[in-house]
């Protein structure tokens, strides 16, 4: 924990950077040139206090429109900046780079939120495996533990539900519904609905 004490009695504002795991391999893979002998050492863990460069001073001024709430920046105006900012610190000392590119530790994401957020994609098991990950043994065992059931029973589930929900509270129709929960065909959807409801989606729309 840190105390953030405001200068002169101004308002305290902070612009904070996230280097995801997945934009540094994109970086990693883009930038050659900061790929530098595997005897570099890493920075030491804790709080690093960055110089006053003039690519830092650059970044950040450039952000200061957003610190006013009403304004929303692009995501792809925000990629760039993200670019910017991780090319400040490499510029800053050589030690950045194996430490944000080090990527031999095990990494997993949480399998339940990732599957929450892309419940209506196809995905394979090897694909859900590489993407949370994780080995395609270590996936399923890992499943086993949040749930009983098959990740494509899981999904199928997750699906109905929401489009359950998008009929019985926005009044969506079937035929709007089915493709956008993941489903290809409406057949398939009727009969997943119907196994899992006990009555046809068409009822759940009618009832409302």
């Amino acid at each position: 924990m840190y105390k953030r004490t405001a200068a002169d009695g101004e308002r305290y504002c902070g612009i904070f950077l996230n280097f995801t795991r997945n934009f540094l391999r994109e970086m990693y893979t883009k930038h050659e040139q900061h790929r530098i002998p595997a005897n570099t050492p890493k920075l030491k863990p804790g709080v690093i206090k960055l110089p006053k460069t003039a690519e830092i001073t650059s970044l950040f001024a450039s952000l200061t429109p957003f610190f006013d709430p009403e304004v929303k920046p692009q995501d792809d105006f925000m990629h760039l900046k993200l670019q910017e900012g991780l090319l400040a610190l490499l510029h800053i000392d050589k030690r950045f780079a194996p430490t944000l590119f080090d990527f031999n530790e095990p990494w997993k994401i949480d399998i339940l939120d990732f599957l929450n957020k892309n419940y209506m994609h196809e995905f394979s098991m090897a694909e859900l495996a590489h993407y949370t990950g994780r080995s395609l043994a270590t996936f399923k065992r890992d499943f086993k533990k949040i749930s009983d059931l098959t990740p494509e029973k899981w999904l199928i589930r997750k699906r109905l539900e929401v489009a359950y929900a998008m009929m019985r509270e926005n009044g969506s129709k079937v035929v709007d519904v089915y493709t956008k929960v993941g489903f290809k065909n409406q057949s398939h959807f009727s009969a997943a609905f119907k196994k899992q409801y006990g009555i046809a989606p068409t009822a759940v729309a009618a009832i409302i």
